[in-house]
């Protein structure tokens, strides 16, 4: 005797299944230019590697002698896969079956998600379309009795950050909890035009008789990606695939293991005669940081993160000799480089990312240090800046930074951090004190000025005085800074520094978790 009958019952489960929501509510996902949520895990997952767990959960009816007539799965799919090579859990909502929220949604199917990412210390790649288990009024009537808000499992989502990478994809319109389930991830990326977050629909704001707003007015992309609640925003489903692969690419599968090294194909030893050029000879001229982060990394190698907000400061991820790396740097197209403080939120996600994968970090540095004036202080920029500088001091990894050309105040105090595993370089542009001298000269010596007969002239005297202690080779010679390096040995000695970091690398948990 068989069990053939029980296999094909499973089957015809597994077939209802795949319908999802059914025809029609496919071919509407799909008028708006969205994939389900099958169709997304195959599109970012290996080839044949996804193995669906609690496929055949849902809502059974049967006919009078209880055979099984249909089932509507439930929205929440989810499974252990590969991504280039290496074991991941990932997780989606099926908008396709009630937009996704809670009343489709059997709870202890996405606990055991996190629960499994969580305890097998696997990268989580979850797919957020909808209210990602945010409930509904309709949810009252059905129980006959109304119910306080709980967040059972969220100590997992949370706790999972603390060991393994989690990246979040907002596909769809996303409200409640399914966007602090975006917001809690290491990496969130967005797609624009067909997906918005928010904290509450249109619906609600107008009930609330705070304005009628539309989904694009409250939770377009552009409006989290300025504001940092999600990193980086995209034109296609398939491009925000790309970044979540790629942004896994940098990092260890779990705390208890190094980042994986890639072959590279170009040179430790390369030397780029457009590094010795690239700063010009005048401070106050702006240059492009981001051709030199090009140059001194490996080729094509350098992953930037939230280039819309924060903009003073430059983070990403970059390779040098194929080992990833955590790097920033200041922009001096954006307030000469100075550290506001959106970027010195941005800085310190960056940083804590590090600590936590166990990434080497480097600084090319053109500070002139913490913006100043009413806004900056109105936006409590020496508290976020206090806090990153705070960050940096907790970095639990070797960290190396390049004086480009400012140094200047406390936020330019980033240039180093105590130990010995950390090297400081600074090039012949390098600059730096606690007041820029073009800023400085005239509050150290306003009276001086003001009792003088030709005020210009003493200026100009002053400032040719100052200048020619100014040079970074002055600080050299009593070892304020450690090397003064031709530009062109940046690659070569940071390729050098990378190799020798990997064996200060210390793994498992850092002595505090990660901040989302």
């Amino acid at each position: 005797m068989s069990w053939e009958a029980e296999i094909e019952e499973l089957r015809r489960r597994e077939a209802f299944a795949d319908e999802l929501g059914g025809a029609e509510k496919v071919e509407r996902q799909h008028s708006f230019g969205k994939l389900t949520i099958r169709e997304r895990v195959a599109a970012i997952v290996d080839t044949a590697t996804f193995h669906e767990i609690g496929k055949t959960a849902g809502v059974a009816s049967y006919d009078e002698e209880g055979n099984l007539v249909a089932l509507t799965p439930s929205n929440f799919v989810f499974g252990l896969a590969q991504v280039d090579g290496r074991p991941v859990l990932i997780s989606g909502d099926d908008f396709t079956v009630r937009g996704g929220s809670a009343d489709a949604t059997l709870p202890e199917k996405r606990n055991t998600a996190e629960g499994m990412a969580f305890e097998l210390r696997l990268p989580h790649i979850r797919l957020v379309d909808g209210m990602g288990g945010g409930g509904s009024v309709k949810t009252i009537e059905t129980a006959g009795r109304t119910y306080i808000p709980q967040l059972k499992g969220w100590e997992t989502v949370v706790n999972h950050l603390a060991v393994a990478p989690s990246v979040s994809l907002a596909l769809g319109s996303v409200a409640g909890i399914g966007a602090a389930r975006v917001a809690t991830s290491h990496y969130s990326v967005i797609v624009r035009e067909s997906a918005q977050m928010m904290i509450a629909g249109p619906a609600l704001v107008e009930q609330a008789q705070l304005g009628d707003h539309g989904k694009e007015e409250l939770g377009h992309a552009d409006i989290h990606t300025a504001n940092g609640a999600i990193d980086d925003a995209v034109d296609s489903e398939e491009r925000a695939f790309a970044c979540a692969k790629a942004f896994l690419s940098y990092l260890p599968s779990n705390i208890d293991e190094t980042a994986p090294r890639t072959a590279t194909d170009d040179p430790t030893a390369r030397r780029d005669e457009f590094l010795l050029s690239a700063v010009p000879r005048e401070p106050r001229r702006v240059y492009q940081m981001r051709k030199i982060i090009d140059s001194v990394f490996d080729s094509d190698s350098f992953f930037e993160i939230g280039r819309s907000w924060g903009k003073s400061i430059i983070t990403g991820f970059a390779r040098l000799d194929g080992y990833p790396v955590a790097v920033f740097a200041e922009d001096p197209y954006q307030y000469g480089g100075a550290w506001t403080a959106d970027g010195c939120r941005k800085l310190i996600r960056l940083l804590d990312t590090a600590s936590t994968f166990h990434l080497p970090v480097v600084h090319l540095e053109d500070c002139p240090g913490f913006l100043i004036g009413k806004e900056s202080e109105e936006n409590a920029t020496i508290r976020y800046g206090s806090q990153a500088l705070a960050a940096l001091g907790q970095l639990t990894t070797p960290f190396a930074c390049v004086v480009i050309r400012k140094a200047f105040g406390v936020a330019g105090a980033a240039n180093n951090k105590p130990g010995y595993r950390s090297l400081r370089y600074a090039w012949p542009s390098g600059d730096w004190g606690s007041l820029p001298i073009e800023g400085g000269i005239e509050v150290a010596y306003k009276q001086d000025l003001a009792d003088a007969d030709d005020p210009e002239s003493l200026l100009e005297e002053i400032r040719d005085r100052l200048n020619r202690v100014r040079s970074p080779h002055r600080a050299a010679e009593f070892f304020e800074i450690e090397e003064i390096i031709d530009p062109r040995d940046t690659r070569p000695l940071l390729c050098e520094w990378v190799e020798l970091a990997q064996r200060a690398l210390t793994l498992g948990p850092t002595s505090f978790s990660y901040r989302p």
